[in-house]
């Protein structure tokens, strides 16, 4: 059954008291500038005090509708009660015990939970075997950085394969997968050898990687992993060509790659499937995931064919991986997302592309929107006008955040509903009426 909670000392929609930034934010931004790194990305001055469902109150009182969902986190909406309670039992039990070296329940459950519904073959399972075997880490990053790793090791190869506009995060091995903006890679190399980037989506590149660069510089008997994103997020929320999710997976099997799906932004729910993969009905070797797995706790997760994950004692580890709060965040948010918050997903995906296609029809100022579930963009006309929407909309009481070039992402918790939607799109609709 659908568990939705409902906003009780929230308002659900938007509620603006102050101008924006209010004094206590301005004062804590002042804060901020003064000891934290340059390198953190902000794109307006919104200082969080708490969170309900699609509603975020800054610390002067302001309620913002937010369609970030922390950049795709919030899968169960801000504090959803039963990951609260699921958090504050297993906190008052155990804090930490490190995975790495001892057991604990709430690591084996979720891992159990996990390996049932990834969307491998089940070969093993009738032998009394899993179908998958998991690795926990703290982000998507790490999930990529271990996915390398194991990929090298199983094949014994050294050459990947990624895409542009591709984002696996900031950590040297992921960040060398990831080719989303320049800023991400200068002045930080050398970055991780072996590593070759075609583009993404389409049936030409895969021409390209399998007429030109593997006969020419890339021998496809050294390829260890194609590492894709079954929809790009970072790199604008792009829905590959139909038939290519497929091909890579008939390009792998032909010369014994691997294909690792980086699930980070799309997976856990976010496009109505628990993964995304599972719409193309690819099964993949290796799948990463972060971000919606534990509704904001720092979990990830590694999952791969039984067969693949040998790597003996001692090869990969992690101190707080599988920390025991963040897995008894994650099984409730599983339990949360298959009780009806995919299916939710799916209704208000519908809702929100529907809505995104009217305005389309009255402003020529931005494209269809594209996307699956709830994970939706539209590209504007260009850069400066993407960011002034943003921008713009922050001073309304909506929370938005662009991708790719120029485009905006919608990626609200899963548990909004469609009053919500109409919230949003009546104040995008506005924007885009001032900037006309």
């Amino acid at each position: 059954m659908l568990s939705i909670p409902v906003n009780i000392g929230l308002p659900r929609i938007p509620h603006l008291i102050t101008s924006l930034p209010g004094p206590r934010a301005r004062n804590i931004v002042e804060r901020d500038r003064a000891v934290t790194s340059p390198s953190y990305t902000r794109d307006y001055p919104l200082v969080v005090a708490r969170g309900e469902g699609c509603m975020v109150e800054d610390v002067d009182g302001n309620v913002f509708l937010d369609m970030t969902a922390g950049i795709a986190v919030t899968a169960t909406g801000h504090c959803h009660p039963d990951v609260v309670r699921a958090i504050q039992d297993q906190a008052a039990n155990l804090l930490h015990m490190s995975g790495t070296d001892f057991y604990y329940e709430p690591m084996v459950e979720l891992a159990e939970k996990l390996a049932n519904r990834a969307p491998f073959p089940y070969l093993n399972a009738a032998i009394g075997g899993s179908a998958a075997k998991v690795f926990f880490t703290n982000s998507g990053a790490e999930s990529n950085e271990g996915a390398i790793k194991l990929a090298r090791y199983y094949t014994k190869r050294s050459l990947i394969v990624a895409f542009l506009g591709a984002f696996h995060g900031r950590t040297y091995g992921a960040m060398s997968l990831t080719a989303s903006k320049t800023v991400q890679r200068e002045n930080f190399g050398p970055l991780l050898c072996g590593v070759t980037h075609i583009p993404y989506g389409t049936h030409a590149s895969l021409d390209y990687l399998e007429e030109q660069l593997f006969s020419t510089i890339l021998p496809p008997n050294e390829v260890a992993a194609i590492v894709v994103e079954p929809i790009q997020g970072e790199g604008g929320y792009i829905v590959p060509e139909d038939g290519f999710l497929p091909r890579i997976r008939e390009i792998c099997d032909r010369h014994g790659i691997l294909m690792v799906v980086d699930e980070v932004q799309s997976g856990m729910g976010r496009t109505g499937r628990l993964f995304a993969i599972e719409h193309w009905g690819v099964m993949p070797d290796i799948i990463t995931i972060a971000k919606g797995i534990a509704s904001g706790m720092p979990l990830g997760a590694i999952l791969s064919r039984p067969e693949i994950m040998t790597w003996p004692p001692g090869s990969h580890a992690t101190t707080f991986g599988g920390n025991p709060v963040a897995c008894a965040a994650g099984i409730a948010t599983l339990r949360l997302l298959e009780g009806g918050l995919m299916e939710n997903a799916v209704k208000m995906g519908e809702l929100l592309q529907a809505g995104l296609r009217e305005l389309h029809e009255r402003f020529s100022l931005f494209s269809l929107p594209r996307g699956k579930g709830l994970m939706v963009a539209v590209d504007l006309l260009d850069r400066d006008l993407r960011d002034t929407i943003v921008q713009a909309a922050f001073y309304k009481g909506l929370l938005l955040l662009g991708c790719g070039k120029a485009a905006i992402r919608f990626c609200p918790p899963l548990v909004i509903d469609a009053e919500q939607i109409q919230v949003a799109l009546d104040i995008f609709s506005e924007l885009l009426e001032e900037v006309l």
